[in-house]
């Protein structure tokens, strides 16, 4: 069990908190979560969800509903899913939600893929790969 305050608030402790890797290193927004029931029927969060899709189906409306759309648009894969982070991954809740494990593991966010493929790439200095 990650260490978290009790009684976790999923609106108040998670959503739209920084993600960060074990080392401190960013790995987005939690942008909704992924809730099932326990054996008694109380709500326990299962996992986190990162990426524009994710946070357009929790904001609902027309603006939910474009940020969806240009999330599908700009995706190599219209089909993709937003980022899952299994809430067992979790180290602690606070000002930031700090993962168990490195971001070297995790997946990459369609979007943010995205993104750096066709913007940031393209800026002179922009590619990780490039000497200082």
């Amino acid at each position: 069990m990650p260490d978290q305050p009790e009684p976790l608030h999923v609106d108040f402790h998670l959503l739209d908190r920084q993600i960060v890797d074990r080392d401190g290193a960013m790995i987005g927004n939690v942008d909704d979560v992924e809730l099932d029931l326990d054996e008694n029927g109380v709500p326990v969060v299962v996992a986190l969800l990162v990426g524009q899709k994710a946070l357009g189906q929790r904001l609902k409306g027309w603006l939910g509903r474009w940020m969806v759309a240009t999330a599908d648009r700009l995706s190599p894969d219209p089909r993709a899913v937003p980022l899952r982070i299994p809430y067992d991954r979790v180290l602690s809740v606070g000002s930031e939600i700090r993962l168990t494990v490195k971001q070297e593991v995790m997946p990459e966010p369609p979007m943010e893929g995205w993104l750096r493929i066709h913007l940031i790439e393209r800026i002179p200095g922009g590619r990780r790969d490039e000497s200082q």
